[in-house]
């Protein structure tokens, strides 16, 4: 699909640049960082709801797999 955006010249140039560097089309760098943007803000939203998941959940540990942990592991300075 073909789109027009405007941006400000001197991010237009940095862009530029960094296709050239990269070896890839102006069009191929603005897919790359737009998938990349979409994909951060897909984890965050996934994140904020494991997280309200997490929150209603009990994660405290049953007091013998407490101490057997503890045992495992052994003593460790912090």
């Amino acid at each position: 699909m073909r789109t027009v955006v405007s941006v400000p010249d001197a991010l237009f140039a940095a862009a530029d640049a960094l296709a050239a560097r990269l070896g890839v089309t102006r069009s191929d760098l603005n897919a790359a960082a737009l998938a990349e943007l979409i994909a951060k803000h897909d984890r965050d939203h996934l994140t904020a709801r494991l997280d309200r998941i997490h929150a209603t959940e009990d994660g405290s540990l049953d007091p013998a797999l407490r101490k057997a942990q503890a045992r495992a592991i052994g003593p460790e300075e912090w």
